[in-house]
């Protein structure tokens, strides 16, 4: 019990401090955000071009990591492109996190039923279900 506490103390002490990792931090940060700023439209290009050429499950969820990860919510030919390329690896279950995605990024249901109003026939196509229409079904 002794020699563990002794080796926790030993490597916090061995850390460095957070204030030195928060510096180093924002550092990176302002160096990232230098870059030329992606209209919304190449955005959208770029994520739909993306998504029709994923070959398997890990490619389709990285895409949708970093797609998510903008401060923006992806239009609805990104969301398409997104759905039919998580059908195509055969994972039900991300084509449905799809939609959960959009409804965490919208700042209101208005705006999120308006993306399940227009991609219905895309759902109807790949016979996907929404998680709140599995629990009424």
């Amino acid at each position: 019990m002794r020699v563990q506490m002794l080796s926790s103390v030993l490597r916090a002490s061995a850390r460095p401090s957070l204030v030195a990792t928060a510096a180093r931090t924002t550092f990176v940060v302002r160096q990232s955000s230098s870059h030329a700023q992606e209209s919304f439209e190449s955005f959208s290009e770029r994520y739909v071009n993306f998504f029709q050429n994923a070959e398997d499950l890990f490619e389709v969820q990285r895409g949708l990591n970093n797609c998510f990860a903008h401060d923006l919510v992806p239009s609805a030919s990104v969301v398409e492109a997104a759905v039919r390329a998580a059908r195509r690896v055969n994972d039900y279950a991300t084509a449905v996190r799809v939609f959960e995605g959009i409804k965490e990024k919208v700042e209101n249901k208005a705006q999120y039923q308006a993306y399940v109003d227009e991609l219905r026939p895309l759902r109807e196509e790949l016979g996907l279900e929404l998680k709140e229409e599995l629990y009424t079904s």
